[in-house]
């Protein structure tokens, strides 16, 4: 019988990678393209509704500085960036251009590459070369502060559901509370000074003098994850709360069904109620939250990361928004929603393991 369960089991997970998913990500993958051309035409335009453009507030700055310039070589600029153009006719070519550039191209002959971001008016160089510079940090950051989020709030939660009303509990609720109403930049500044205490070291920045200088290597990667304590506990224990409240409820819900009476009236061990039954059937929010976490990490913590000095998107992202950088800004975004979009995906692919009850191709079975 238990032999027969077991083969029932790995036939079932066989078909489900034969048929429901690989139907799903087909049909995902096709509606990628409708979304993400939907996203791109409201990043754009968005970006656009501030008064002025680049080359006034550049104007405006030198302003400031004391030098003056003159209508001809502001309408110059903007001939020479585009800006002129309506800005449907400016959409239309930088999506145009990202998706295709050809090999005759000066953009070309320079990148070597067929898809053109555009030039970044703030930092004076090609976009995609800003974007890439922070890209793979701020998604390493950001993945290790998820999986801080959820080691440290589901054990939290379960333990809270099954031991409701218990001093465990209250203390548990106190911890994720804090850290939801302690501003990020405050804790990080309360951080950094005790670390100044107790190390002689503030831990400011994610590299130290010498890694900007050599790199990180095996011989320094200790230092940097040290560097790292600071913001996994101020950014990640900002999320902790909502994951510890909403588990806890649905543990205390599933804990509560017909199901749970009836398994531990049939002498079902407690373990395998909690584990296997209701946590399975508990998580199923949180797990279909997780591209929304993704986008509040990546571009969510951007004072944190200012205060920290982090070399994330987020700083990067404020000066492109605040100097109307908007080619910069719209691939920054774009990005993340990518991004985001495969984040949904890859949440409801967890789903469907930890719930048989939710498939794909439609239809019972």
């Amino acid at each position: 019988m238990e032999e027969k369960t077991k083969n029932s089991f790995v036939e079932n997970i066989k078909e489900f990678f034969r048929r429901d998913l690989v139907q799903y990500i087909v049909k995902r993958v096709l509606w990628f393209i409708p979304t993400l051309l939907l996203i791109s035409i409201l990043v754009f335009f968005v970006i656009q509704l501030p008064p002025g453009d680049y080359v006034s507030a550049h104007i405006a700055a030198l302003a400031t500085e004391g030098e003056l310039v003159d209508a001809d070589y502001a309408a110059s600029m903007r001939e020479d960036y585009g800006l002129d153009l309506p800005v449907w006719q400016q959409y239309i070519k930088w999506v145009k251009d990202i998706i295709w550039t050809p090999s005759d191209t000066a953009y070309y002959r320079l990148y070597h590459s067929h898809h053109n971001w555009k030039y970044s008016f703030a930092y004076g160089r090609d976009v995609w070369s800003v974007v890439n510079d922070r890209l793979g940090l701020t998604i390493g950051v950001t993945a290790i502060i998820m999986i801080f989020q959820y080691l440290v709030s589901i054990p939290i939660a379960v333990y809270a559901s099954t031991h409701q009303y218990s001093v465990g509990d209250y203390i548990s609720a106190i911890i994720g509370f804090l850290g939801t109403a302690i501003p990020n930049f405050i804790l990080a500044i309360v951080l950094m000074y005790l670390s100044y205490k107790w190390t002689g070291n503030a831990n400011v920045g994610l590299f130290s003098q010498e890694m900007l200088k050599n790199g990180v290597h095996l011989y320094n990667f200790g230092d940097f994850l040290k560097r790292m304590i600071i913001p996994i506990i101020v950014i990640g224990t900002s999320g902790t709360c909502g994951i510890i409240r909403s588990v806890r409820a649905q543990m205390l819900d599933e804990v509560a069904r017909q199901y749970t009476l009836t398994a531990r009236a049939k002498g079902v061990s407690e373990g395998k109620i909690i584990m296997k039954y209701c946590f399975r059937a508990a998580i199923n929010p949180t797990v279909s939250g997780l591209g929304g976490v993704l986008s509040s990490l990546f571009s969510g913590s951007t004072v944190t990361a200012m205060v920290l000095n982090m070399q994330i998107q987020g700083p990067v992202l404020y000066k492109a928004l605040q100097s109307q950088d908007m080619y910069l800004a719209g691939a920054i975004v774009m990005v993340q929603a990518v991004l985001v979009v495969i984040g949904v995906l890859f949440s409801d692919i967890a789903l469907a393991f930890l719930d048989p009850r939710i498939r794909y191709s439609g239809g019972s079975r």
